[in-house]
């Protein structure tokens, strides 16, 4: 082989090189401005008007098939914003209101926030417990027996069902006030049905609920805590149930 072939051959041999390396390159199209390198995840769908819906295969989120019934406000401490409208000023009050007794050794507290009208503190053999009179204003809160199921799901009983299947309700009329009664019994995971996580599951807890009809809207009493306590006082919280009168 001559000396010109060599020298041709090592020139042509890099030139083969950098046409191999360029063949199959992949044109890029550059990305629109403030777009992410990972891959856009679609928006949610609604199948119904405000209710959204995950997109297709994505992992449920906790709680999210459950609903408040309908014209009921953000629940406290599940989602709820941190600014709660109180009910309009004077609602509640006077004609409006409704009044009761307290019970014997339960400690009233400052309310927690706006959508509380009244908070006790209830002592008993399993340790405190907790009775909340929730108001929320003219036409709100929801109607009694979709609140009382909504309570009712936030327990599982003993056997794994859902809360509402083995809740009991009643009913009673005191004076001219109806009022709608719940109980239930199980671990209770308060917010569950609030479409968001639950808080840590509390066993051998129990409910007793009543909601109450006010002259603009209803009352919710709810009554929750340590199963012993609240059996023991069972019959207080009936009592003042029993003792509700118009007019506050």
């Amino acid at each position: 082989m001559s000396k010109n072939t060599i020298l041709l051959t090592l020139i042509a041999v890099p030139a083969l090189a950098l046409t191999v390396t360029g063949c199959g390159k992949k044109e890029e199209t550059p990305a629109p401005a403030g777009s992410t390198d990972t891959a856009a995840i679609p928006p949610p769908v609604s199948s119904r008007e405000g209710e959204a819906q995950l997109p297709p295969g994505h992992p449920p989120m906790p709680g999210a098939d459950a609903q408040l019934p309908s014209g009921h406000p953000p629940v406290e401490g599940m989602g709820a914003p941190p600014e709660i409208t109180p009910p309009p000023a004077g609602s509640g009050e006077g004609a409006t209101g409704l009044a009761w007794t307290l019970p014997k050794g339960w400690t009233e507290e400052p309310p927690a926030n706006a959508m509380r009208k009244a908070q006790y503190k209830v002592p008993g053999p399993g340790g405190d417990g907790e009775c909340v009179v929730f108001y929320f204003g003219p036409g709100q809160g929801g109607a009694p027996q979709a609140n009382a199921e909504r309570w009712a799901s936030q327990f599982t009983l003993a056997d794994g069902q859902p809360g509402t299947s083995g809740m009991k309700t009643g009913s009673m009329k005191v004076g001219d006030v109806e009022v709608l009664t719940v109980e239930v019994a199980g671990t209770y995971s308060a917010g569950s049905s609030m479409g968001m996580a639950p808080s840590e599951p509390k066993p051998g807890y129990k409910l007793l609920g009543a909601v109450a009809e006010g002259a603009d809207a209803n009352w919710f009493f709810k009554f929750t805590g340590p199963e012993k306590t609240v059996e023991a006082n069972r019959a207080a919280f009936e009592g003042m149930l029993k003792s509700l009168k118009r007019g506050a």
